[in-house]
């Protein structure tokens, strides 16, 4: 095991701190109750907006990236700005708790500053990976964070069934607020501390963005990076829109309850957490491409066959399919990426895949939410995004690397 397990503990908490987030307002209760109660869904209105708020947050964390990974690099203030994001965030959470029905503007302001808030922060939290992580653990830390944060999902998904059947929603975005800042707290106390450094904030901002240009133009020259990053942007987009509206599919659709929701989300989480955990060893023996190649497959079948499907069963068997692939697309692609990172550039590489990642969660959402309100259904809108998965696969392949992290001697 290493040595800093402390610093590799507390980074896995921000992973279990953030999932309730990512579970009760991005995925499961918070998307069902904008687009139904608040704003209405009937005509797709919901699909609309919901999809509107996270690719704007989606494109604010784009532009802005380059600016603030540069003040993060050239002013050493890494970690204050993951606890900044962080605060913005479950600030905006609680603030949830005052919307009430027709209230669409408002909750769609508060939810872009939220997802704001969350998806910036990613772009340091994920940089501290290869900081707190041996190479040859690498694979399997990353697997760990996102297995620890499936528990953190179940765990305020289970906290908010009390509040949801006594008709305490408000509350629930303010446990969730709560939730997340709480066991943030080891990660600003534990993962490696801010090296000061004499540049200027403003200064480092523009020395940040022409550092990034620089960087991209770098990084993009290179042939295999390059390609690995153009699959990883339509894959990827996939797998966000999927996300951010899969339980809006299943209210809508198919009619599933809260209760139902959360059920099936929590089953959704617990096979993911099997596939994060089995998978964990083989990203790092087999190497990362195989495996986000299999689960690349999964999520096309999965989302394929949801257009066929008319009956609650048969979208529990999706789902659980949905889920074994889950944490290993993710911690699979994140692991890929790392091959392609010379040491100290971990910033400056890891600023580019931000910017590529939430650029994936602009076009999806927003194709989504078009074709459900033109077409006044979801089935059309879920189809056309399966096609992503299968175009990500492709590109996949042409890619070379990927390969295991460690040599098994004959």
């Amino acid at each position: 095991m290493p040595r800093n397990l402390g610093q590799i503990i507390s980074w896995c908490l921000f992973d279990f701190a953030n999932s309730s987030y990512s579970a009760v307002i991005a995925s499961v209760i918070f998307p069902v109750y904008f687009t139904t109660y608040i704003a209405g869904n009937e005509h797709g209105l919901g699909d609309l907006w919901w999809g509107r708020a996270i690719s704007l947050s989606m494109a604010f964390v784009v532009i802005t990236s380059p600016f603030l990974g540069g003040i993060a690099d050239f002013s050493g203030i890494r970690k204050r700005f993951l606890i900044l994001y962080t605060i913005i965030c479950v600030t905006a959470v609680a603030l949830l708790s005052i919307l009430e029905k027709g209230m669409v503007i408002e909750g769609f302001l508060l939810i872009t500053i939220a997802n704001i808030g969350m998806e910036g922060g990613l772009v340091y939290y994920n940089s501290f990976l290869l900081d707190v992580a041996p190479r040859e653990y690498q694979g399997r830390v990353s697997s760990w964070g996102y297995g620890v944060g499936y528990i953190g999902s179940i765990a305020s998904l289970l906290l908010s069934i009390p509040l949801i059947n006594k008709g305490l929603m408000n509350y629930v975005w303010i446990m969730v607020s709560g939730f997340f800042l709480l066991f943030s707290i080891p990660s600003f106390l534990y993962l490696p501390a801010d090296k000061k450094k004499d540049m200027k904030i403003v200064k480092g901002a523009i020395e940040g963005f022409r550092f990034t240009l620089k960087g991209l133009k770098k990084i993009w020259s290179q042939q295999e990076v390059r390609k690995f990053l153009t699959a990883y942007l339509i894959y990827e987009d996939g797998v966000n829109t999927v996300i951010v509206f899969s339980s809006i599919f299943a209210a809508t659709t198919l009619g599933f309850t809260n209760r139902e929701l959360i059920a099936l989300y929590i089953l959704v989480q617990f096979t993911a957490l099997l596939g994060a955990f089995i998978m964990a060893r083989p990203i790092d023996y087999i190497g990362p491409k195989r495996i986000v190649s299999l689960s690349l497959i999964l999520w096309f079948l999965v989302s394929f066959s949801a257009f066929f499907i008319y009956e609650k069963g048969l979208f529990w068997l999706i789902a659980i399919m949905a889920g074994l692939g889950l944490g290993t697309v993710q911690a699979g692609s994140r692991t890929f990426y790392s091959q392609f990172i010379p040491q100290g550039n971990e910033t400056e590489y890891f600023g580019v895949y931000a910017m590529i990642g939430k650029s994936s969660a602009i076009l999806g959402p927003l194709l989504f939410g078009y074709i459900s309100s033109l077409t006044g259904s979801q089935r059309p809108a879920i189809l056309v995004i399966s096609i992503f998965f299968l175009l990500g696969l492709i590109l996949l392949q042409t890619v070379k690397g990927g390969g295991p992290n460690i040599k098994v001697s004959s």
